[in-house]
């Protein structure tokens, strides 16, 4: 493996962003910045060994100072979202810094995906790990609590990516972690309706008018929602007349070690496996692009041209008392692992 730590750029006050590369033996490259802990790049090889871009981002630090939906990025204090911005923890109110009418959305307007994390790097025969260190400070955004935050990225070298995070506070409060990469297989070529999708899940969460759960659980059998064998997603009218951004109920079976996720493209042969401690995963279609961002090799992202699998608790947690909780006490560590497993399926 080969690893570069390069100059970025710099924040508006000076401070320098870096840019870590990795080059796997097995032809992945991945390139992370310690902003907003990003995965600014991932290329990988198909089928007929031609590596190519599958994931959205930009080459310039300075794309990311701009509006964009989060590509590549930490999501923290909370991922996905927490409805009128409000919660409750032991009968004292919390109201969140509100960047949507409704509801308070990726940790609201001054996320973690805007931080500058502190970092180290290590170097192992065939991997390599990218350690990034950030501290929350008491009611940033409204959350409570002092929230040490660590993430560790290790990349090996075949082609596989795991993430853990972890993170502790001083007071109760709510942590939902997650990565927010925008994946597309084929190298942007199309938009993702030509991609196969598999589920671990048997259910999804029912969504009110403002895209926030009810607290329902429906069944996803012989529904659009229906993953537990690979789909093409334009047999199910996906992305064209059917937009995911769902979170999905993960199917937890220790005993059997088979991917929560699994993303297949055979024109190209590229297939990626997730795997995960969390108890949903939130899949996204890329609704909101619309072409006027232009990143790696001058692609324009266009709707539809990428999807997200975001690993992570359920959306609006900290009001569902029959959900899975979100809550963090003192003395106990958040944890969060997650492994992206890139390889060719012949």
């Amino acid at each position: 493996m080969k690893v570069s730590d390069l100059l970025f750029g710099k924040m508006p006050d000076g401070r320098e962003v870096r840019l870590f590369r990795f080059l796997c033996s097995d032809g992945m490259t991945i390139s992370i910045t310690n902003y907003g802990g990003i995965i600014t790049s991932i290329k990988v090889p198909d089928k007929n060994e031609a590596v190519e871009e599958i994931t959205a981002g930009f080459p310039a630090f300075s794309d990311y100072l701009k509006p964009n939906p989060h590509f590549g990025a930490i999501i923290g204090r909370f991922a996905g979202r927490i409805a009128k911005g409000r919660f409750e923890i032991n009968r004292k109110a919390f109201q969140l810094n509100m960047n949507y009418e409704h509801f308070q959305l990726h940790g609201g307007v001054n996320g973690f995906d805007k931080k500058l994390w502190d970092y180290t790097l290590e170097e192992k025969p065939g991997e390599a790990i990218l350690r990034l260190g950030l501290l929350s400070a008491d009611n940033e955004e409204g959350y409570p609590g002092n929230l040490s935050v660590a993430v560790s990225y290790t990349i090996r070298d075949n082609n596989s990516l795991e993430l853990r995070l972890k993170a502790t506070t001083d007071k109760p409060t709510h942590v939902n972690l997650t990565n927010h990469a925008y994946f597309n297989l084929g190298g942007f070529k199309g938009d993702i309706a030509d991609h196969h999708l598999m589920l671990h899940a048997t259910h999804y969460l029912e969504l009110d008018q403002f895209q926030i759960p009810t607290g329902v659980l429906l069944s996803c059998s012989e529904t659009l929602f229906d993953f537990s064998r690979p789909v093409k997603l334009s047999d199910k009218g996906i992305p064209g007349k059917v937009e995911l951004d769902n979170c999905f109920v993960l199917n937890k079976n220790p005993e059997k070690k088979m991917p929560d996720a699994t993303l297949y493209h055979p024109d190209s042969g590229r297939i990626l496996n997730i795997f995960t401690t969390q108890p949903g995963v939130q899949i996204y279609t890329a609704n909101h692009l619309n072409g006027s961002l232009t990143g790696h090799g001058g692609i324009a992202y266009k709707k539809h041209s990428a999807i997200c699998l975001e690993t992570q608790h359920f959306p609006d947690s900290p009001n569902q008392r029959e959900f899975i909780s979100s809550l963090l006490l003192p003395g106990q560590t958040y944890c969060h692992h997650v492994i992206y497993e890139f390889g060719i399926k012949l």
